[in-house]
């Protein structure tokens, strides 16, 4: 049984003298009051600021927010990338997190020999990838482009041989940012369809995207975070709506 559970977690990022006063500057200018403050003498950017929820086993989750909500934030923390700076955070589950396109890609390598270098990073035997090579192959549809370096690839294409090969082991936690909407209408449509088998296993999705007619299609709850706060996490076409019309009035979110 897979589940998440976050207890006032709270991420901040201090900037020490390394960075210029005007740098200082453009951040207090252009970030939220709330986001980013003064601690003596350097600049704080709190990311995140006393985020509790908890995530269930089966449910698919929705991360929406404005550019530096804190989105990617919370699911670096939720892979394990960052320290939560106070609170805690509990994770029961294998957990395969595709937060960028590129990582983990060796450019200089074939898409073959970049499906056996993540099946090692993801703890798979080198039999175990030969047993699955065929189907990572079949579902990025690159055909020859898997003998060609990955620096040769569009973002698209990028994409298809991460997703297939993160989703290949089905992770018991899948984590995604927006990055996979680089695919084309027929690769999200085979992707859609592999999250739902995969959901079907009862684990759990967390994607994070501005695109909320993504988000209403694939997920069935939704967390809507601003300025590293917690707006309100619940049924997906409840936060949707409500985030909707915040947006169109200009409404100032809590």
């Amino acid at each position: 049984m897979a589940w998440v559970a976050l207890d006032r977690v709270a991420v901040r990022f201090p900037l020490y003298q390394g960075g210029s006063r005007s740098l200082k500057k453009t951040l207090l200018s252009m970030a939220r009051p709330r986001s980013v403050r003064r601690e003596h003498s350097r600049v704080v950017v709190q990311a995140l600021d006393g985020i509790s929820l908890s995530i269930a086993h089966g449910e698919r989750v929705g991360l929406i927010g404005r550019n530096g909500a804190g989105k990617t934030t919370l699911l670096r923390v939720l892979a394990g990338v960052y320290e939560p700076t106070s609170g805690t955070v509990a994770v029961d589950g294998q957990v395969s997190a595709l937060l960028d396109v590129n990582l983990g890609l060796n450019p200089d390598a074939t898409g073959y020999e970049n499906i056996l270098l993540r099946g090692l990073y993801l703890g798979l035997r080198p039999a175990e990838i030969r047993r699955l090579l065929p189907e990572i192959a079949q579902f990025t549809e690159l055909e020859e482009f898997l003998h060609m370096p990955v620096r040769t690839y569009s973002a698209g294409m990028s994409a298809r041989l991460a997703f297939a090969v993160a989703t290949a082991i089905r992770p018991e936690i899948l984590l995604m940012d927006e990055w996979l909407m680089a695919g084309d209408a027929q690769f999200l449509e085979k992707a859609h369809r592999r999250i739902n088998a995969f959901i079907r296993q009862s684990c759990i999705l967390v994607l994070a995207s501005h695109a909320l007619d993504v988000i209403a299609r694939w997920c069935t709850k939704v967390i809507w975070l601003e300025s590293g706060r917690l707006v309100i996490f619940g049924e997906a076409e409840t936060v949707l709506s409500r985030y909707a019309a915040a947006q169109h009035l200009g409404i100032p979110e809590a």
